[in-house]
């Protein structure tokens, strides 16, 4: 449920996120800044988390799988 959600989050936003199967998406350019402020921001309104400015960088964001594994650590806490 939580992973489909993100992955519905990204298509919306990001959709060449969802194919692709590197380890650096920004530094790729699959996704820039601004994409992902609008992704952190629908993910805390979908999950009712708060994601730190701490961890929006490029590790947390390298691909779907951690982005998924960032927005599951919040959901716990």
């Amino acid at each position: 449920m939580m992973e489909e959600k993100v992955l519905e989050i990204l298509e919306e936003y990001c959709e060449e996120a969802l194919d692709y199967a590197g380890d650096n998406m920004m530094e790729e350019g699959v996704i820039d800044s601004f994409t992902v402020i609008n992704i952190v921001s629908e993910l805390e309104d979908a999950f009712d988390i708060e994601i730190d400015a701490k961890y929006v960088v490029a590790e947390n964001f390298r691909n779907k799988e951690a982005i998924i594994e960032l927005v599951a650590r919040l959901v716990e806490e």
